[in-house]
């Protein structure tokens, strides 16, 4: 049948993805923080910058009333200042930033006050910030130094910590993929932590135990079935042949037998998933097995061994559960498909293929279903002989794939184990 996709997403890449995500996260975080203590630093130099201006104007104006001197850094309408400060309106000491570099050699802050009326010289005194400036530039290319230096400390913890992560997330992918494939033993065990990941494997394990309640309670119930009816069938046969010849005992024993069959079958199947099957292997010749088996079919069927030596591949396998697969997939073939039914023999692959309308959708996805009939999905007949090929190809180790042809109708292909 077609082989179950693995539920192992890229758990590696979600490592480096979690890694990558908190390594952005702080790229961020410390670009925002880098932002706001620029900000903030440069808004208290300014500040300063303007209080020193603005207190540096009232020693000089005072000096200069008192004395008729500039002090050190005092000029009298100098040509540098900023237009808004060459006519102030009132008396009142003003301060005003100036960012241009040429001709105060940096930004800074002017401060300016008439010294006297209306049309008197404005004393003005200018704070150069120029160092303080310099000094924030190396605050910033510090901190992005320091950044850079955390992002490399920090990175392998992340992706050490992820790492952690992806592995207990794998741990439980791999029971669930276990416990899909078929192994109602599989378990995450106990988990550490309380947190989302545990939760997720308590649940996995809670879901293998109710699923394997459930499907040993059908395993049972079917062998119990088969069990039962065993006898009363038998009997069913006894009496057949006690009825006179005719139409009518041709036709019991006829349905007698497709009913021992049935028993048959279920017994198999409940032997297959109590695994008390063992496969008796032993070299034989595939070609001549498949051939053995498409005969005792008793259906026109064409046989292909390909390769240069026809029939003299060998395998190491059992031969009776082999031919029971091949029989049973040739039978299904005739039953389900049409004509013609051709059986290939290449290598280690046994290919059987019939021209009617192909495998249904239903089967291809979910695998063959007991006791389906299928008569409106174009046919399955009970299921038995399909999920018989499926057990006794994986108690061979085998491969067993279900799918149609592109030109119509269906193909299954086994493929034996090396």
């Amino acid at each position: 049948m077609r082989p179950l996709r693995r539920l192992r997403p890229d758990l590696s890449s979600l490592r480096w993805k979690i890694a990558a995500l908190a390594a952005a996260t702080a790229c961020l975080v410390v670009a925002a923080v880098g932002v706001l203590v620029h900000a903030w630093t440069a808004d208290d130099i300014r500040d300063r910058a303007e209080a020193h201006a603005f207190n540096g104007l009232y020693s000089a104006m005072d000096v200069y009333r008192r004395t008729g001197t500039l002090s050190d850094g005092a000029e009298l309408d100098p040509a540098d200042l900023p237009a808004a400060l060459r006519h102030p309106a009132d008396g009142d000491r003003h301060t005003a930033y100036d960012g241009r570099v040429e001709g105060n050699s940096g930004p800074g802050f002017w401060g300016a006050q008439r010294t006297g009326g209306p049309d008197s010289p404005v004393l003005a005194l200018y704070i150069n910030m120029s160092s303080e400036f310099h000094t924030l530039r190396r605050l910033d290319a510090t901190m992005a130094v320091s950044s850079l230096a955390v992002l490399a400390a920090a990175a392998p913890l992340t992706a050490y910590g992820a790492g952690l992560l992806a592995r207990r997330l794998r741990r439980v992918s791999e029971t669930a993929r276990r416990i899909a494939a078929g192994d109602l033993d599989a378990r995450t065990g106990p988990t550490k932590g309380r947190d989302e990941v545990a939760d997720i494997a308590a649940t996995v394990d809670l879901m293998a135990d109710s699923l394997g309640r459930q499907l040993r309670t059908e395993r049972r119930f079917t062998a119990d079935v088969a069990h039962e009816l065993r006898t009363p069938v038998g009997g069913l046969l006894a009496a057949a042949d006690l009825l006179s010849p005719g139409e009518t005992e041709d036709l019991l024993r006829a349905r007698v037998r497709d009913l021992r069959g049935l028993v048959e079958d279920l017994l198999e199947i409940s032997r297959l998933d109590a695994g008390a099957e063992q496969p008796v292997r032993t070299h034989v010749p595939l070609g001549a097995v498949v051939s053995d088996a498409v005969a005792r079919t008793g259906f026109d069927t064409e046989v292909t061994v390909a390769g240069p030596a026809r029939g003299a591949q060998t395998v190491e396998t059992d031969p009776r559960r082999l031919e029971r697969i091949v029989s049973n997939l040739v039978v299904n073939a005739h039953r389900h498909g049409a004509a013609p039914v051709q059986v290939t023999v290449e290598g280690r692959t046994v290919v059987v293929r019939d021209h009617g309308p192909g495998f249904p959708e239903d089967l291809l996805l979910h695998g063959p279903r007991r006791f389906h009939t299928g008569a409106k999905e174009r046919g399955l007949g009970h299921g038995l002989g399909m999920t018989i090929a499926l057990g006794q190809a994986r108690l061979l180790g085998a491969e067993l794939r279900l799918a149609n042809a592109p030109d119509g109708g269906a193909v299954a292909t086994l493929r034996l184990p090396v």
